[in-house]
């Protein structure tokens, strides 16, 4: 059929790969929400902000609600949550969290990800900052920003750009933050999580550091294990 086929046969093979791992990763970390309290994202913090992560990243409703009424049924299946830290290419550092039911199976599988593409782990995570981190559409900064100071949220900073605010906070202040924007009416987010950001992000300049990085980025998003990746890479 051509070469044009295969590269086309190739690219959606690759797109339905990340698709279902995405798929995988918002099930399992859904499925671990619901159970560790109420199945119910109205009395589960927990879930509900988990929902709404993944919500965010087009995650399909019927995948999430397969992934609650698994937990709801009672099932025994478990998942253990690991860290790995990394060097990448160009002097990229990488965090790589993993939610799996074999240990084992994940470390094999993330450092031998990043051994090809001239990685390899090692202590990074004191260059990253762990953030509670909301993004959602508004024109009302310095309104936000007071409310969440008078309510005692301890917060380290609130944005607006393009129409969008940005707030930041106290990882351990992530839930208050939550309920105090509620009690405001946002409750729609682009992005609601508590996140690593690196203290000094780097522009990869070298065109090959840079294709080496992003396929570093899609391989692991790939693997089965992996249910996030955080960078210092612009």
């Amino acid at each position: 059929m051509g070469r044009a086929h295969e590269v086309r046969a190739k690219a959606m093979a690759a797109t339905a790969a990340a698709r279902s791992a995405l798929f995988m990763r918002a099930s399992k970390e859904i499925y671990m929400a619901a159970k560790s309290g109420v199945p119910d994202p109205d009395s589960n913090l927990a879930l509900r902000s988990a929902i709404e992560k993944w919500r965010g990243q087009n995650v399909t409703k019927d995948v999430i609600e397969r992934a609650i009424q698994k937990a709801k049924g009672g099932s025994a299946e478990s998942y253990e949550a690991g860290r790995y830290e990394a060097f990448g290419p160009g002097g990229s550092l990488l965090i790589i969290d993993t939610l799996t039911d074999n240990t084992n199976r994940a470390l094999t599988e993330v450092r031998t990800t990043i051994t090809k593409k001239g990685g390899h782990l090692g202590s990074v995570a004191f260059n990253f900052t762990e953030t509670g981190i909301f993004a959602f559409k508004g024109n009302n900064r310095d309104e936000v920003e007071e409310t969440l100071i008078l309510s005692d949220v301890d917060v380290r900073e609130v944005t607006e750009e393009d129409g969008v605010i940005e707030v930041l906070v106290e990882p351990s202040a992530f839930g208050q933050a939550r309920e105090v924007l509620a009690g405001m009416g946002i409750t729609e987010f682009d992005t609601a999580e508590i996140t690593f950001l690196a203290n000094d992000p780097i522009e990869l300049t070298d065109p090959e550091d840079k294709r080496k990085f992003d396929e570093l980025c899609d391989m692991l998003d790939e693997l089965q294990d992996v249910q996030n990746v955080y960078h210092n890479v612009k």
